[in-house]
């Protein structure tokens, strides 16, 4: 039977994730085109800057939150099983404050704020943290062991696993989707486009999705180690501004954050709030610092990235766009690596419904 000919255009955290399920379906002949591929670091390319870590802020009951349950069990076995993918274990510690609960931020991160989040049941080792544990600034906090992921190392990895299912990768920088079937490896028009292009849904002739907006996240990336993976639920420099870290696998080094700006194009380094994040990321986690300041942080680089944000949630659905058959998977926000195989398991059944004959149902 001739295999069906699939474009996957974006590869990031979630077309790549895309392009490997499909891959193991051994039944597609897969093109990856991006005008960005892992290896590359541009305002444009949202997946390199994540931190990227597992601590849901899915609201209970919904298939977001179905997608972030289906993810955690690929992430947990990439830790045990495979340490060339970047991804490790690190003990996780929320801590939250009743005052931010109305807050923009409190509101966006809902779920973490609560005592009994529905992921409890998910990860490892859930426990509320004591009082002598949270001190006087917060009102309540849980710990659990999570994952941290080294974007440097995980991305390539993906493309690899890809490369060794037969996927081909080309750099192509497409104005509209009536143009992706045409970019197929093998010279033959595609069967279906699957639209991984995040905040460029935006601008992607034919999609053109108006409820895409920019977060953007700064960062500062340091060689200190904290042995610890830690947020907390706000902060008092500003609405949009929060407090965590995570120590990447693998010598990745550790990530300080940041920064909740919506609608903020910004790709220019901030570096007032480059201090304040350092500030407030010693004064959570004393041990980066062994207790002094700011100074002694060995800082690699600053960062600026813009998580691909859509109002009315991420979108997977399949339609029709000039004749051209496309599924989307788009839109995650600040959480598209750990929700990413669940939304691309998502995708590949869709591209299935597509491509499966009604007549072999």
């Amino acid at each position: 039977m001739a295999h069906a000919r699939i474009v996957v255009v974006g590869a990031g955290v979630a077309g790549l994730t895309t392009a490997l399920l499909l891959a193991k379906e051994s039944r597609y002949q897969i093109t990856v085109a991006a005008k960005h591929m892992p290896g590359d670091y541009d305002i444009e390319y949202a997946s390199p800057w994540a931190g990227a870590n597992y601590w849901p802020i899915s609201e209970a009951g919904t298939e977001a939150a179905e997608w972030d349950e289906t993810t955690w069990p690929e992430l947990e076995d990439l830790a045990r099983h495979h340490p060339e993918a970047g991804v490790h274990f690190q003990e996780t510690a929320i801590y939250n404050r009743t005052k931010d609960v109305d807050s923009k931020l409190g509101r966006y991160l809902a779920e973490k704020l609560k005592a009994e989040p529905w992921y409890k049941d998910v990860v490892p080792n859930f426990r509320q943290l004591s009082r002598e544990q949270l001190g006087t600034q917060y009102s309540n906090g849980h710990a659990f062991t999570s994952v941290c992921i080294n974007t440097a190392i995980y991305l390539p990895w993906l493309a690899s696993q890809c490369l060794l299912k037969g996927v081909v990768f080309k750099r192509a920088n497409l104005k509209h989707v009536r143009d992706a079937p045409g970019i197929h490896h093998t010279g033959q028009k595609a069967d279906l486009v699957v639209n991984c292009t995040g905040l460029s849904s935006l601008k992607l002739g034919g999609v053109e999705d108006q409820n895409m907006m920019p977060i953007r996240g700064q960062t500062v990336l340091v060689r200190n180690e904290a042995n610890i993976m830690c947020s907390s639920s706000g902060t008092d420099d500003g609405e949009e501004e929060v407090c965590y870290l995570m120590q990447r696998a693998a010598g990745g080094g550790t990530l300080l954050g940041g920064s909740y700006q919506r609608g903020n194009w910004d790709s220019q380094l901030d570096p007032n709030l480059a201090i304040r994040i350092m500030k407030r990321a010693v004064e959570l986690c004393p041990a980066l610092t062994d207790g002094k300041g700011i100074e002694h942080l060995d800082i690699i680089r600053h960062g600026v990235g813009l998580r691909p944000y859509r109002q009315g949630g991420t979108r997977i659905e399949k339609e029709r766009i000039d004749g051209v058959w496309t599924v989307h998977n788009y839109g995650h926000g600040g959480f598209g690596y750990q929700a990413s195989y669940g939304c691309a398991k998502k995708a590949v059944k869709l591209v299935g419904e597509v491509l499966t004959p009604r007549s072999s149902l």
